[in-house]
This record gives structure tokens, sequence and C-alpha cells, in this order.
């Protein structure tokens, strides 16, 4: 376990909303797996169950105020998801790692509406199981405590149920893009990074690794980590447009290695429901960002996140989940 109070610095997020049509998800690879596979489970079954199975464990996810999943899957009700990201998997790394990608997602089959908002990794908190590690930022919380962790810590700052999460690593990305056979990014800017040289305005086709290192560099990008999510948005865009296709997605070779890369409580079952019963979801997505203010303790940079803006985002969400608002503290 790595102590939070050595983390490198971490610059302010932004907030961005916007709203398009069709299968405009974007944000993490978690993203392209829960639309690339969860939802389109139907068209696959028999290798969708291997990878299911593979993929499935298993947490009981408490404060669901909207109901059990079961019980909201059986009614078709919105449905909350808790989209997790980890930087474990690559560069030998075999810890617990942190949930550097962190959104919610409310999928609404009722209104063919799917609201997405992003979580700063850096969001100040008190982890309420360890608050002798605290102050911490929130992406530890998963180092700590793991998926029951995250998931008190982010009904406790922003009162919002979760029904299922779904975690991918590094390497899932990686495999992703490689099984797909590459994806074709155009660089937004001119850079270098561990080896890798992009220009801007010129198109690349990238693999796995190229993409990842794509997406990874921060601080030579002056619009900082903002700019980095804008590069991991276009490879994800990119392997979105790619893996559309069902017969690039859904086949085995690509399932089997990517369901080795992701943890979900969803079940089998749960994942045909989501596909027969959520699809429209995505006809309409409402996307973005929690905004914190740079906020410096004893060397450590954290994004605190005000109570209005916490509010603000828990009123969006409870409401998409059609809950009546409650005060967040």
């Amino acid at each position: 376990m790595q102590d939070n109070k050595s983390e490198n610095k971490h610059k302010h997020h932004h907030r961005h909303h916007h709203k398009k049509r069709g299968w405009k998800i974007f944000g993490a690879i978690i993203a392209v797996v829960l639309v690339g596979i969860l939802l389109v489970v139907g068209y696959a079954y028999r290798n969708i169950q291997n990878a299911a199975n593979n993929a499935y464990n298993p947490v009981n996810l408490k404060n669901q105020d909207n109901g059990s999943l079961s019980s909201v899957l059986k009614n078709k009700k919105p449905i909350s998801l808790l989209l997790l990201g980890t930087d474990t998997g690559e560069f030998g790394r075999t810890y617990k790692g942190r949930t550097d990608t962190m959104m919610l997602m409310v999928l609404d089959t009722q209104k063919n509406k799917t609201t997405i908002e992003s979580i700063p990794r850096d969001m100040k908190v008190t982890l309420p199981d360890y608050p002798d590690y605290s102050p911490a930022k929130i992406n530890s919380a998963y180092t700590y405590g793991g998926i029951d962790e995250v998931n008190k810590t982010i009904n406790q700052y922003f009162k919002v149920p979760v029904n299922a999460y779904v975690l991918v690593n590094m390497k899932g990305l990686v495999k992703a893009i490689d099984k797909v056979g590459g994806v074709d990014v155009v660089s937004p800017l001119t850079f270098d990074y561990e080896g890798y040289s992009f220009k801007k305005g010129v198109k690349y086709h990238m693999n796995g690794k190229n993409a990842l290192q794509f997406g990874r560099m921060r601080y030579d990008d002056p619009k900082g980590d903002y700019g980095r999510q804008e590069r991991q948005r276009l490879v994800i865009m990119a392997l979105l447009k790619k893996s559309a296709n069902v017969q690039s997605v859904l086949n085995k070779d690509f399932l089997d290695s990517v369901s080795h890369s992701m943890q979900t409580n969803l079940t089998f079952n749960d994942m045909t429901q989501l596909a027969a019963n959520y699809r429209d979801a995505t006809e309409t997505i409402s996307s973005g960002y929690v905004k914190g203010s740079n906020d410096n303790e004893e060397g450590v940079s954290y994004q605190s996140v005000s109570v209005n803006e916490r509010q603000r985002v828990s009123d969006k969400l409870r409401h998409a989940l059609g809950l009546k608002e409650v005060t967040v503290k």
C-alpha cells in the first residue's frame, strides 16, 4: 500500500457539459467495455457468458435507496453504475493501485437518456473507514478498502446510490485496442513522451501501447490534466468507432482477453437484461465533470470540491434516477 501523502501534484480539473446522439460515451475504457460488451451482450450469448463469468466479482453495495440491482433491472428503472479505471496492469504494476478514472453513470431507459459525471481523482476526502489516513485523495479509497470503500466514500460526499460497478485496469485498454486491430487518432498537439513522438494534426494508427502513452502525458500539456483527458477521450472515441462493429467487439478472443482485465458485480443474467432493456438509453448522453479548486496541504496537492458543487452533482444524478433531492454535507 502506498501512502497517498507522497503522490504527485495534480492540476485543476475543468467541467465540461454536452449532449450527443448515438454512442458518444467518453472518458475511460470502462465506458467502452460497458457499451461495447454489456449493452450488446444479447448478440453473442455463449461468448459473453464466458467473459461475464471471468469478470464477475460480487460486492455488497449498500445505500441503494432506489432499490436493489435485481429489482431495478426487473422493473426497468433508471440504474446507477460506478465506472472505475485502475492504474495497474501495465509497466510491471501488480499492486492494487488507485482508481485514476472514476465516473458515475445513470442509464434511464424510460427517457432514453444517459447521464455521466466524472469525479476528479484528487478530490480531497475523509475516508469513512480509514480516518487515520485522511485527508486523502478519493482515488486511494480503492487502495485502502476496495470497491466497498469507494462506494461508501461516494455515498458520503454525493448521496448517490450505486447499483453496480465495472472496474477495468490499464492492461484492459491495451488489450482492447490490440484485439480490434488498433485505432486511428489525430494528435491535438506536438509532444514526446516515454520514447514516443506525436505531432499536431497528424493521424496515427496506434496499437495498445502507443495509445496508452498518447493518453498518459500530463505535465507538458498546456491544458494539464484536462488536456490529458481530452487525448484519452480521442482514444476512447476511436475505440468506440472501431468496436461498434459487432463482429469485432463480440468475438471470443476479444472478450476473453478483456474480461480478465475487468471486474463487475453484474452477473451474466444482469448483462442480458441491460442489453435487452437499456440500449436505447444511449440515444441522448449528458456528460459533465465535478469541478474542484486547487488545495495544497502539507505538500500534497488536492482538489477541494465545495458543498454547493457536490449538491449540484447529487441533485443531477438523483434526478436522473427519479429520486428526491437530499442534502449533502
